[in-house]
């Protein structure tokens, strides 16, 4: 009999789940990560007393990947007002879910961002998708989100007011060419649910799956440089076996370490945190920039969503960028720049805290990217897992990590 262990590389939410399914079925596994602890993409960085997510990410609590596999409770959830401000040339504009805060009901339909029209369709957007499986979405005809907008009835200016920078601030994609399941997916999510912050930080998540793991399994700061369906090769040299490989990197990594995995194209982000004496708006809620002008995407204040992100005083914003190929200075100055004309000056007495320059926060899922081929989850004997395998979300990195665990408990159940 093969005791050798399944050998997972990567720690991040894919990897970590697909090790958890495994220890379920009573399946050895060894996971290797070249980080310094768990989360690959999904960590937080702890300095000053802030907590600085590395890239602004929330937790849709509808995704059903993740009730399934994570204790929200424990988590400590804290949640965004179910809506948005618009920054509009005309100044500030709120547009909020009537069905949960039905006061915003006429601030809603006044907002100018769009027809009375195109305010209603989104309501008749959301009862259909509400009435739809999430496997019926995802067989749902696949287009670019700008086409099934316009294929929706919404208007030129709804989309760009508000539809653009809302999706661009979840999808890092401004081009509105994302895959339209994607859309309607996290369309479906956000409105059977609240967009969250763990209180310790979305480096929460991937902690609490670790901790259900059985302790000394995880082999972490060691880089992987080589694999076959026997084993991997370090960075040093060392060759560790294993009964089966499960790749569950990044999509790049991925397409290094096993050739036949199609390189994906990237979604990059620029996320600036800064420390400001108090905060630019008093409420739990995203800003997006309607105006359609200046780099700044979206902006919010995680401290006032939940006060553990920043010391008692002082309050974190989190401010997020497409264009990321500005040095730090020139985009710092920028950023300030426009938002000295949403804020006023007190913009000039923020303190950047870090930016962080992500070149692969997301894989580019332009259409046919979720067709059923491109969730392949074995290359020639060696498995692969993670939100490149699925879709580029919480959900799909989790989802993608117990599929593939469940490919590789078969297999073993049949050896």
């Amino acid at each position: 009999m093969n005791d050798r262990p399944v050998i997972i590389v990567g720690a991040g939410l894919a990897g970590l789940r697909c090790a958890g399914v495994l220890s379920e079925r009573g399946i050895p596994w060894q996971l290797i990560e070249s980080q310094d602890g768990p989360g690959g993409r999904v960590r937080t960085d702890y300095i000053d007393g802030f907590q600085l997510d590395r890239g602004f990410q929330v937790l849709l609590t509808a995704y059903p990947q993740a009730q399934a596999a994570l204790d929200y409770e424990t988590l400590d959830l804290r949640s965004f007002e179910p809506g948005a401000l618009i920054k509009l040339p005309e100044g500030f504009r709120r547009v909020s879910d009537p069905r949960r805060r039905p006061a915003t009901a006429l601030s809603t339909l006044r907002a100018p961002i769009g027809s009375l029209g195109d305010k209603l369709r989104i309501a008749w957007l959301r009862r259909r998708l509400g009435r739809m499986s999430i496997d019926d979405v995802w067989r749902r005809p696949e287009r670019t989100t700008r086409e099934a907008l316009a294929d929706y009835g919404f208007g030129p200016e709804i989309v760009e007011r508000f539809w653009r920078p809302l999706l661009a601030g979840i999808q890092l994609d401004a081009s509105l060419t994302t895959s339209s399941r994607m859309f309607d997916f996290v369309f479906k999510m956000l409105a059977n649910g609240d967009s969250a912050l763990p209180a310790a930080g979305i480096q929460a998540i991937p902690d609490q799956l670790a901790a259900k793991l059985p302790a000394g399994q995880m082999r972490y700061g060691t880089t992987v440089v080589a694999v076959d369906p026997g084993g991997v090769w370090l960075e040093d040299g060392e060759l560790v076996r294993g009964r089966h490989v499960v790749v569950a990197t990044d999509g790049p990594t991925a397409s290094r370490l096993v050739p036949l995995v199609p390189t994906p194209p990237s979604n990059r982000v620029a996320c600036l945190y800064f420390a400001a004496e108090r905060p630019p708006v008093d409420e739990p809620i995203l800003v997006l920039n309607g105006e359609g002008e200046g780099v700044v995407n979206n902006l919010c204040v995680p401290s006032v969503v939940a006060p553990s992100y920043a010391p008692a005083g002082v309050s974190l914003v989190s401010v997020s960028v497409l264009d990321t190929t500005s040095d730090t200075e020139q985009l710092e100055t920028a950023v300030r720049d426009q938002l000295r004309g949403w804020f006023g000056r007190r913009v000039d007495t923020w303190r950047l805290l870090r930016r962080y320059n992500i070149a692969h926060a997301q894989p580019r899922l332009r259409p046919p990217a979720l067709a059923t081929p491109q969730r392949t989850i074995e290359f020639d004997g060696v498995f692969c897992c993670g939100d490149h395998r699925d879709n580029a979300s919480i959900d799909g990195a989790l989802q993608s990590g117990a599929r593939t665990a469940d490919a590789v408990a078969s297999v073993v159940a049949h050896a």
